[in-house]
């Protein structure tokens, strides 16, 4: 089992137990019961209105991490033709449930983003959607597979939408994580006895990567070296971006 299944899987099946809507509603601070208040909208709310777009219906949006769906419900409800996957099946049963008391058509599946690289390209689409979940994406071979996938699917002049959480100098991680400055990687401390294969080893502690959160430089860096063009980074901490193929020829997004 890779080091980000459990985590997810017990969280969406909190979710559904407790009669949340979505992953934020496991934190406190960030409940709602507006299944339409999602971390990245206003981004994307932002975001859709500086993109030189076609008629809604006539763009095609592939959301990976979708979790329970809610921004893959808005995209759909404002008429794009929406894909969205997620790894865990109780968060795409969940998202199939809302959109379906919402009236809304959207095509879910389950499937791993960090495995999709080795797959045949069947679709490309227009705008590919992150929201919130490169974090938890953490490893070097892991990302280069997800962007991989994400240039081989976006259409020429397509755009990546990304929202993820970043480095924050005040950020406290609490007993039982490790994070590195030098890479962005939080890891999280695990029994010697359950550390998987994914799992390392530092001053004789074991531990799974856990999250990772890099300074705004560091990420559009790593975006860049990726084959992927970052045309606006914006955010508290610089974590919403507008991002193209290197190679697309497209006009810069409007400000």
């Amino acid at each position: 089992m890779r080091y980000y299944y459990a985590e997810h899987e017990a969280a969406y099946r909190r979710v559904e137990q407790e009669g949340m809507t979505q992953w934020n509603d496991l934190f406190e601070e960030d409940r709602t019961e507006d299944f339409g208040a999602f971390p990245n909208r206003a981004f994307l709310e932002h975001a859709l209105t500086r993109l030189d777009l076609p008629s809604s219906a006539e763009v095609d949006v592939l959301e990976y991490g979708c979790g329970t769906g809610p921004a893959a419900c808005f995209l759909a409800a404002r008429g794009f033709q929406v894909d969205a996957i997620d790894l865990i099946p109780q968060a795409i049963t969940l998202a199939r449930r809302f959109a379906r008391q919402r009236g809304l058509d959207v095509t879910f599946g389950v499937q791993d983003m960090c495995a999709l690289a080795d797959e045949p390209v069947s679709k490309q689409y227009d705008l590919i959607v992150d929201s919130y979940c490169l974090q938890s994406i953490v490893t070097d071979a892991d990302r280069a597979s997800v962007f991989a996938a994400v240039r081989a699917r976006l259409k020429a002049g397509g755009c990546y939408l990304v929202s993820t959480a970043m480095y924050e100098p005040d950020r406290s991680y609490g007993a039982g994580f490790r994070y590195d400055p030098t890479t962005g990687i939080c890891y999280q401390e695990v029994p010697s006895t359950g550390a998987g294969h994914d799992a390392v080893e530092i001053d004789g502690i074991w531990y799974h990567p856990h999250r990772r959160h890099l300074t705004a430089m560091a990420l559009r860096d790593e975006l860049e070296r990726a084959g992927l063009r970052v045309l606006s980074q914006d955010g508290p901490y610089k974590g919403d971006l507008i991002c193209v193929r290197a190679s697309a020829h497209r006009a810069e997004a409007r400000g």
